[in-house]
């Protein structure tokens, strides 16, 4: 069985526990219809297209 040799210091733990491990900001794509920042792959939460055709019916403000 795998048992440690030593203890395993606070500075170690912690640093295995840091923030560098996480996950980046997934990848934000401008909608070629308003501008608006969206989710690549996915309907524009503002204007509502999808691959140039209107998916959702929003209205104009």
């Amino acid at each position: 069985m795998a048992v440690p040799k030593r203890k395993v210091s606070k500075a170690r733990r912690d640093k295995r526990r840091s923030n560098v491990w996480k996950l980046d900001m997934p990848g934000m794509v401008k909608c070629p219809n308003c501008g608006e920042f969206n989710l690549a792959h996915r309907v524009c939460s503002a204007c509502g297209t999808y691959k140039g055709k209107q998916i959702i019916a929003k209205e104009e403000a």
